[in-house]
């Protein structure tokens, strides 16, 4: 089991904002972020995370809670399975009061190894050779943990004698096995250790340098490694990212590397991967601008224009820098051309403007029949786009066809007004008084001292849930992140009670000159109503 004080601890340092947008994109939205919720379809966002009171809910469907319920329900996790994944997210050791966690073993055999490829690399002069030929220096070596994986034959028998059992080397996806046969992944190759964003080594890369058919191999799918969700060097970049509100995408490995080396110190780069939108929460944290930075080829042409599609259709802002084709990040370091790399990073194509260009031509325009082809698939892209951008760049697109803008005929989706779930009949002085209550608990008797629950009209629950101080609840959750809530402090507090019973005392009386009660039973209700409402005027208490 988890000792109790070691998952406090934990909680104490996971930040909700920090572990849901390692899942979905998150946006700023005044003290609070917003998104679409990943647990029911919806067009716009009704999604809420509070930073202040770390916890989320949906104005939708009513989903919610603190980090570990939105890992346990993402990931369809058990309580223990998801605490032991936030401290894996957080690099945070957890104590047991018997046995261990699952996944301090595979952590283990992954820094274990990593010591082995570092200080085989530093006796390996073929490995030396191809890193100092690349360009890389020492100070890269170190600040990369660069290593060398050898012969399988050396890693098992390192694990062996390190007491790394096989079967967790196998977990942590450093061994691979077939039928009997237990074998290292990663075989001569220069290895690039991988780290989650807070950086705990969960993977190698690995370059060949014996010329196998596979140039670049990756660590496989491991309960710590999801390659879509990372992106490597982001551990190191990210100081620099949140500082300078850029992060630059490369392709691969050296580039990273080389660029830092360079002083472009906000590259990160996918892992053998196209982007996708798993990688998006990573990418938008802190909103930077993000530069793609990407080869020449076919290849790297395609994949900039589907992440340029995905990255605009989200409203990212950035754009594309394609390099000349032999030609690459890496290399213009080397060539000492930094200040050239400087102005193409400075001045990349817009996302939308290379999608658009990149569109049409693929067509042949001079064929009516291939220009109606780049036309279609020109408006389908911009209907993935806000509706006033895409509107933007109607003209653009009918430039670039040599048509007129009226033939570019847009018909955006209507958006769906997502109502919340529940306060349907909302009372604005009520919720105050409610939250107030939730906010500051040790208010809880100043208000008692002056109403109770029969006061309350509208939301006599959401009264009895804050007085239960059940913060896990829907509702409660819905009234701690509607921001257009007040509430009071405790001088303004004794003001606002007065007011509200004030009138709560007139609506009576209203309700009572419409009522088919007795006369006089009429009569004496209406003189002791009023009858409270001077005394509430005076400023002086009721007793009921």
């Amino acid at each position: 089991m988890i000792d109790k004080a070691s998952i406090e601890q934990l909680k104490n340092i996971v930040d909700i904002v920090d572990v849901i947008g390692n899942y979905i994109e998150l946006k700023k939205a005044g003290t609070n972020y917003k998104a679409l919720c990943p647990f029911h379809n919806e067009d716009t966002p009704s999604f809420v995370v509070s930073p202040a009171k770390q916890i989320y809910h949906c104005f939708g469907c009513g989903a919610g809670g603190d980090a570990i319920k939105f890992v346990m329900d993402y990931e369809k996790l058990s309580y223990p399975e998801a605490i032991e994944k936030l401290a894996s997210m957080y690099n945070f050791s957890l104590v047991h009061t018997q046995g261990q966690s699952s996944l301090a073993p595979l952590f283990k055999a992954l820094e274990e190894i990593n010591k082995f490829y570092k200080s085989n690399l530093l006796h390996n002069q073929q490995a030396l050779g191809y890193l100092k030929e690349r360009g890389v220096s020492s100070v890269s070596i170190e600040k990369f943990s660069l290593g060398y994986a050898p012969d399988s034959a050396s890693q098992l028998a390192y694990l062996k004698s390190h007491l790394i059992p096989f079967q967790d080397a196998l977990q942590a996806g450093i061994l691979a096995q077939e039928g009997e046969r237990v074998y290292a992944r990663m075989i001569e190759r220069i290895t690039f250790p991988i780290f989650s964003p807070k950086g705990a080594l969960v993977g190698f890369g690995g370059r060949t340098i014996t010329n196998h058919p596979a140039k670049y191999l990756n660590s496989p799918e491991t309960k710590l490694f999801h390659k879509s969700k990372i992106l490597y060097g982001y551990h190191i970049a990210k100081e620099q990212i949140f500082k300078k509100k850029l992060i630059i995408v490369c392709e691969g490995y050296m580039d990273v590397v080389m660029l830092h080396q360079g002083g472009f110190d906000t590259a990160v780069a996918t892992l053998g991967t196209a982007l996708t939108a798993g990688h998006l929460p990573l990418l938008t944290r802190g909103e930077p601008r993000v530069i793609l930075a990407y080869d020449g080829d076919k290849a790297g042409i395609n994949a900039a224009l589907k992440a340029s599609k995905l990255l605009s259709s989200h409203d990212i802002d950035g754009g594309v820098v394609i390099f000349p084709q032999g030609l690459d990040p890496a290399d213009m370091v080397v060539q000492g051309k930094q200040s050239e790399l400087h102005e193409l990073f400075s001045h990349p194509q817009p996302f939308i403007q290379f999608v658009l260009e990149t569109i049409t031509k693929t067509y042949d325009l001079q064929n009516p029949k291939e220009k109606q082809k780049a036309l279609f698939e020109g408006i389908e892209y911009l209907k993935t786009l806000p509706p006033l951008v895409a509107e933007e760049y109607r003209d653009y697109l009918a430039a670039l066809l040599n048509i007129l803008p009226s033939k570019v005929q847009l018909q955006p989706k209507k958006q769906q007004t997502t109502q919340p779930a529940s306060l349907e009949t909302r009372d604005a002085k009520e919720l105050s008084i409610i939250k107030t209550m939730l906010v500051h608990p040790y208010l809880i008797d100043t208000v008692l001292d002056i109403i109770d629950i029969k006061h309350i009209i509208y939301h006599k629950e959401e009264f009895r849930l804050a007085l239960e101080q059940n913060l896990e609840h829907p509702k409660i959750r819905e009234i701690l992140l509607d921001d257009g809530i007040i509430t009071f402090d405790e001088e303004n507090l004794h003001k606002e009670l007065l007011v509200f019973l004030i009138k709560y005392y007139e609506n009576k009386i209203k309700q009572l000159t419409h009522s088919n009660i007795p006369f006089e039973q009429k009569s004496y209700l209406i003189r002791k109503y009023k009858e409270n409402i001077i005394k509430l005027k005076r400023g002086e208490m009721i007793i009921e």
